[in-house]
């Protein structure tokens, strides 16, 4: 994705037109309107909007970080590190691909947040409640990270917590990009039972590389949301120093098998598994949510421990 796909914001005062005293108790309480370009279009919504619907997970742990309630969001497969927003209270609005528009509906949401697995459905979101994409540049995964942060702060009232965060991220960062000076070249996979693919710098998980300054072993790699397959002949040629693995199965409830993946005799020469350097990452991190404030932070320490 390109660059002017960030998020910009741009915030105007708009006077609403008279309207009764007797307001419902879920609108929004100002009359202050943000205009927010995104990568699916231009977005006006009232400031500090009452009724949040979100089927971003990096985007939920964000609001959860800033201490922002949400009314509704798809209930299946939600990362554990959030497991609270399992709770009744929540109103279940379909699932990450299937969302249940009549419920959305019948909320009545001020705004929805959206990101790539629900990106083709924006115009049906749009016609129930004004709806922001939220989806992260992979390219250029910081910036477009900040730049969600940062408006979702301005969004809802929370400038001075989301400056805050992003400058404890900073710092943690600051400290992974030093030990990573010293570290091998290393290989990211999602692995299963049926096939491999890598991901290299720019890509779905290239922030390991590009944010976190870790080097790639391969750094030709097609930058495909999916990754590039490869095999384990391709691993032995690369034979990189560390491995860090992602078990989709296991984070979209499947059943675990990437471990099972990489126990082939092939790999018992490659340098990270003889030097027990083949790191499993967690897939509610990596794979269902990331790029929010706290699945950053988990990112970052994952990374960390490993080097």
């Amino acid at each position: 994705m390109k660059k002017w796909f960030l998020l910009v914001i741009a915030i105007c005062v708009v006077a609403l037109g008279a309207c009764g005293k007797g307001t419902d108790e879920s609108a929004a309480s100002s009359d202050e309107k943000m205009t927010i370009k995104h990568e699916l279009g231009s977005t006006e919504v009232v400031k500090d909007p009452k009724k949040v619907v979100v089927f971003d997970f990096g985007a939920l742990d964000t609001l959860d970080e800033l201490g922002v309630e949400v009314a509704g969001l798809p209930k299946e497969l939600v990362p554990a590190y959030l497991k609270q927003y399992e709770a009744d209270q929540y109103t279940s609005v379909g699932s990450l691909k299937e969302p249940n528009f009549e419920a959305i509906s019948e909320l009545a949401p001020d705004v929805i947040l959206i990101s790539a697995r629900q990106s083709e459905m924006y115009k049906e979101f749009s016609k129930i409640a004004p709806t922001i994409y939220v989806g992260i540049d992979t390219q250029d995964y910081m910036t477009s990270f900040k730049d969600n942060v940062n408006m979702l702060g301005k969004l809802f009232g929370k400038e001075a917590e989301a400056t805050a965060a992003l400058k404890e991220v900073d710092k943690k960062i600051a400290a992974v990009k030093e030990d990573a000076k010293e570290a091998p070249e290393s290989l990211v996979l999602i692995a299963g039972d049926k096939s491999m693919s890598a991901f290299g710098p720019g890509s779905r998980f290239g922030l390991i590389y590009d944010a976190f300054g870790l080097k790639a072993i391969d750094t030709t790699l097609d930058q495909a949301v999916h990754g590039q397959d490869v095999s384990y002949e391709y691993i032995v040629k690369k034979n990189p120093g560390i491995i860090f693995v992602i078990d989709r199965g296991e984070a979209i409830g499947e059943g675990a098998s990437a471990k099972q993946a990489m126990d082939n005799e092939l790999l018992k020469n490659v340098d990270a598994v003889k030097n027990n350097k083949v790191v499993y990452l967690s897939g509610d991190v990596w794979y269902l949510s990331g790029g929010g404030i706290q699945s950053i932070e988990k990112m970052i320490e994952e990374i960390k421990t490993a080097l």
